[in-house]
């Protein structure tokens, strides 16, 4: 029965031996988002203009939001990414936000966005090679050199942002889904990001704010089994202990039960327990608290970073020394050398919906259950969204 129950409750856990990985990627929410994200784009197509919501030129905005874009052949993703992050904002919200999308081909028209008029419509900034540029880009293009390109394409985006000078930039992919909601969520994460710094004797500052992370690193990791060990000691001497003390006091229980029978019925169904508990998997059993947590490790990937523009300042003269190489471990690596704080928000606000890379096929190794390593970037706490309960919260923040 217990078994049977931790089937149903930890199936989408992917630290968990009862995990199916036939349901725990099924798309839920992530549905209902992509099709409110299309609707709003279809809309601003069909009636034209800068669609129900404008943004205000010349007033100071709380954050930058940059989106390097490749187009992908046999799949389009843009459109889903942008017309989540806007759909449902109000206009204040809109105000505060400067979107920009870099277009990143040296033939623009090689993107099958960049001649649909929703997109000018909708983004403050379609950003384009310039022609400085053009020759470097070309040549990377046709090398192939996919982490080179990759890198040129994200720290162009970056400075751009940083240009803006809002007080933080948000670093996205462009393959993913914002949830209703994403930007208030953001903006209170940071801002408890700052109290929680401005109250730490042992916390500078913080490098960035994750919007987006995979719980397939989240499980019980082999570093930390001197922790697991004590605590798994502690239950069993303490549950033995109790036990035995019971029987003391039990008339009973002393003339029946031998104080050897009862230690080892007790040892034989704490360890029944204890493995039940760790084979429910970690982020079933411990999951992290709504709001701000520390991941300074185990966080994956660069599908939704918020950095201070002062840390954005620092992650693009980094990458550009650097010149080459994936950016989620560049920054990282960066993180670890200057020994860097780093956040995640949770619930995340995005979930990452690219099943086809940008850097081609990626069958390898990491790949499992006929699954391209991409489609395993997955947050299968997102899923569990309800559609209806976070418009109405967006709605009670937005107008209180």
């Amino acid at each position: 029965m217990v078994i049977f129950a931790l089937r149903s409750i930890c199936n989408r856990d992917p630290g968990s031996v009862f995990f199916d990985s036939t349901t725990a990627y099924q798309r839920k929410y992530s549905l209902v988002r992509q099709e409110q994200a299309e609707k709003y784009i279809e809309h601003v197509s069909m009636y034209g203009g800068n669609g129900p919501i404008n943004s205000t030129s010349g007033q100071e905005k709380q954050l930058c939001v940059g989106i390097p874009s490749v187009g992908r052949e046999g799949t389009r993703y843009l459109r889903s990414t942008v017309g989540s992050l806007l759909e449902g904002l109000s206009p204040e919200e809109r105000k505060n936000i400067h979107f920009v999308v870099l277009i990143a081909h040296s033939d623009p028209f090689a993107h099958p966005s960049y001649h649909e008029p929703w997109l000018a419509n909708l983004v403050d900034h379609v950003l384009l090679y310039g022609p400085s540029q053009l020759d470097h880009v070309t040549k990377l293009e046709n090398d192939d050199g996919n982490r080179e390109k990759m890198l040129y394409d994200y720290t162009y985006t970056l400075r751009t942002c940083i240009n803006a000078k809002t007080p933080y930039v948000a670093m996205l992919e462009d393959d993913v889904l914002a949830s209703d909601g994403w930007f208030w969520r953001t903006s209170f994460g940071l801002e408890q990001a700052n109290e929680m710094v401005a109250s730490s004797n042992s916390i500078r500052d913080y490098l960035y704010m994750r919007l987006f992370y995979t719980e397939e690193f989240l499980g019980w990791n082999s570093e930390e089994w001197p922790v697991y060990f004590s605590w798994s000691l502690v239950a069993t001497v303490g549950t033995i202990g109790v036990a035995l003390v019971a029987r003391a006091l039990s008339t009973t229980a002393k003339k029946s039960i031998s104080a050897l029978v009862l230690s080892l019925a007790v040892v034989v169904v704490l360890l029944f327990a204890i493995l039940l508990f760790f084979a429910a998997g970690r982020t079933t059993l411990l999951a992290l608290p709504r709001g701000v947590n520390e991941m300074n490790q185990y966080g994956c990937c660069s599908q939704g970073l918020a950095f201070p523009r002062s840390k954005a300042q620092d992650i693009a003269e980094f990458l550009e020394v650097r010149k080459i190489g994936f950016v989620d471990v560049l920054i990282e690596d960066y993180a670890d050398e200057h020994d860097e704080f780093r956040w995640a928000l949770t619930p995340p606000v995005l979930q990452h919906i690219g099943r086809k890379s940008s850097k081609g096929a990626d069958f390898g190794e990491s790949s499992k259950d006929s699954m391209p390593v991409a489609a395993k970037l997955w947050n299968f706490q997102y899923e569990l969204n309800d559609a209806e309960e976070l418009r109405r919260e967006h709605a009670i923040v937005v107008d209180p």
